[in-house]
């Protein structure tokens, strides 16, 4: 499993489905990157001006929305995860 540096995030990439609500299948070549994903593991925070560490904003298990090109795809198995610097998490998903 990764594990993240500093204010780092790993999240498992949510792929969206292939296939419209009319029954039309979308080719790879047509779909926007996926910007969704479930948070696997999170870094210990990036350390202050006073050297303490600074927690992060998410947790794991929780849904976040990140920036269209941001952060590095990694690939294990089936599975894609992105690593993403905490800046590029815009949103947890409720």
């Amino acid at each position: 499993m990764l594990k993240p540096l500093g204010d780092r995030i790993v999240v498992k990439v949510i792929e969206d489905t292939e296939q419209t609500s009319g029954g039309i299948f979308i080719p790879d070549s047509a779909k926007e990157k996926p910007q969704k994903g479930e948070v696997v593991a999170v870094g210990l925070g990036k350390m202050n001006d006073k050297g303490e560490r600074e927690p992060l904003d998410v947790e794991v298990g929780q849904t976040v929305l990140y920036a269209k090109y941001a952060g590095t795809d990694v690939k294990q198995g089936d599975v894609t995860y992105k690593i993403l610097s905490i800046k590029d998490a815009l949103a947890i998903v409720e």
